[in-house]
């Protein structure tokens, strides 16, 4: 995965909260505006928040017609899934959390051991610059390419706490069997044999972003993190059981997604939207911080190799009667992503024909 452009970085957030937890820096106030939705405390949205969908992975791996039906319907309509029964042991999953929050404990001069460094997006830290004149994420976050292996930087990997890198392995290489899983369902609902877009996707790419969401006093004047669609293909993410933060857009409404216990929340990201001919469609989401408590979220991003090709699937821009995405190289795609804050789904507009 391509490094960032050099930038400055902005302030630790969980260090500005240890110091003064009233103080909020202007560069974190967000402006709201009607763009941004509504609120998400309506009876419109709880209704929303009830029916996000709930796919069952081991019905998928079976071939299951039913549940191939419902992943459909979830990416066509929702752009967005929680995934049940997904084989990742419980005790994968809350050794990850055990060990990460141990980390963010851990004090600033050990954390920037690993400090992300100007020109590359790995590591500890905030991954965009304060320079940019842009509104500032109430959060800060540990960023690590996973795989393939090979592409690893282990300088950027945590040596503190003990056990922490066999906890991000042993998670991570859970994530990928779920995602090659749902790369295969989702061959099949676009209709394509079982192993296509593992095959397009050449050298399948994982990053793992850890995020830390600490408290605010003024939860309404900060996002944790801002409205924006992912660049991948898809994005799998672990969140906690008894925090919720994670909103999407839906029907105009932000709608919080309510943590199902040991569930993997799944989104459609830009990838799949051109090769699908927007068919499905990446969904715009967003985190929101509380006043009581942190949050951690743990988000596994599944990109193509830089070098793959990606345009629609010749046989459902026939279906569809036109073709409404350019053919993109993938690396060109993301690289530009990476040159500032991602701002709703502004940057997949790039890749329509006649933008």
């Amino acid at each position: 995965m391509s490094s960032t452009p050099d930038m400055a970085f902005a302030p630790n957030v969980q260090e500005i909260v240890r110091s003064n937890p009233s103080q909020i820096p202007e560069n974190f106030l967000i402006i709201r505006n009607e763009e941004e939705g509504k609120s998400n405390n309506t009876a419109d949205t709880c209704h929303l928040s009830s029916e996000i969908p709930i796919v069952d992975l081991s019905l998928l791996s079976r071939g299951h017609k039913e549940e191939l039906n419902k992943l459909d319907q979830a990416c066509k309509e929702w752009g967005f899934f929680q995934v049940v029964n997904h084989g990742v042991a419980t005790e994968v999953l809350q050794e990850m959390k055990d060990a990460t929050a141990k980390f963010f404990e851990l004090p600033l001069e050990e954390k920037n051991k690993i400090r992300m460094p100007s020109d590359d997006f790995q590591g500890y830290g905030q991954a965009y610059a304060a320079s940019q004149g842009q509104t500032l994420d109430w959060s800060d976050a540990l960023f690590l390419n996973v795989y393939p292996s090979h592409h690893r930087k282990l300088k950027f990997w945590p040596t503190s706490p003990e056990g922490f890198k066999v906890a991000i392995e042993a998670y991570s290489s859970g994530v990928k069997r779920v995602g090659d899983e749902l790369l295969r369902s989702l061959s099949l609902t676009l209709g394509m044999e079982k192993d296509a877009l593992l095959k397009l996707h050449q050298e399948m790419v994982q990053v793992l972003r850890v995020n830390y969401y600490p408290t605010c006093h003024m939860p309404d004047k900060v996002l944790g993190l801002s409205p924006h669609s992912d660049t991948g293909t898809i994005t799998i993410l672990m969140q906690e059981d008894n925090v919720t933060g994670l909103q999407i857009r839906k029907e105009g409404e932000w709608v919080p997604v309510k943590p199902i216990p040991n569930a993997l929340v799944v989104n459609v990201g830009d990838v799949i939207e051109i090769l699908s001919n927007g068919k499905y469609k990446s969904i715009e989401h967003r985190a929101v911080t509380t006043e009581t408590k942190a949050r951690i979220s743990y988000a596994s991003f599944l990109l193509p190799h830089l070098d793959a090709e990606v345009e629609p699937f010749d046989h459902i821009v026939e279906a569809l009667g036109t073709r409404r995405y350019k053919k993109v190289k993938y690396g060109d795609y993301l690289g530009n992503s990476l040159k500032g804050k991602l701002k709703g789904k502004a940057h997949i507009e790039t890749a329509k024909i006649g933008s």
